[in-house]
């Protein structure tokens, strides 16, 4: 199958692009992620994920980077913490622009890195996907089977760069304070 996967930064892509090229995918990574401050950031997050990419032989495309339209949606929920509704527009308006890409291009699926997280919700994200993409949706849990610690150990072999925070502006703020 065809399948477009919602990549959120490198070391996650890692991770979900050798479990869906075990299922037998042929991916195509998706770097959507207006939500990621500052523009340095980004850069750092997209640097990795074009290595990652490059790593897996796999095409990524690059969408804009639309903070604006990302602080439209969220700005009113900044006070809450991390997992909270802020974050489930967030996931929404990355896999709808995601899947957007997907029936604008041919594809079969779309997917998200986003499942690997251990600080995501992985019922929370599958939901969103299904409710967007409904049976072109892959709900995945990508942290099962060791998929976040395999994760981390192929950005360790690697040299890739590894964050410290969500992404966010907020999420920032939030580390910042600990």
């Amino acid at each position: 199958m065809k399948v477009v996967l919602h990549i959120c930064c490198g070391v996650c892509a890692a991770g979900a692009v050798t479990a869906l090229v075990e299922e037998g995918h042929q991916v195509t990574g998706y770097f959507y992620n207006p939500n990621i401050y500052p523009e340095e950031e980004y850069k750092l997050r997209l640097q990795t994920a074009r290595e990652v990419a490059e790593k897996f032989s796999i095409p990524l495309v690059t969408a804009p980077y639309d903070t604006g339209r990302w602080r439209e949606q969220c700005d009113e929920y900044a006070s809450e913490p991390e997992g909270g509704q802020r974050c489930e527009l967030c996931f929404r308006l990355r896999l709808d622009h995601t899947c957007r890409y997907m029936l604008d291009n041919g594809f079969d699926a779309f997917t998200t890195t986003l499942t690997i997280s251990p600080h995501k919700s992985a019922a929370v994200v599958n939901r969103v996907g299904l409710e967007l993409g409904g049976e072109s949706f892959l709900a995945r849990d990508f942290k099962k089977k060791d998929g976040f610690k395999r994760a981390i150990e192929t950005a360790k072999q690697w040299g890739l760069y590894r964050q410290d925070y969500c992404g966010c502006i907020y999420s920032m703020m939030e580390r910042s304070k600990r």
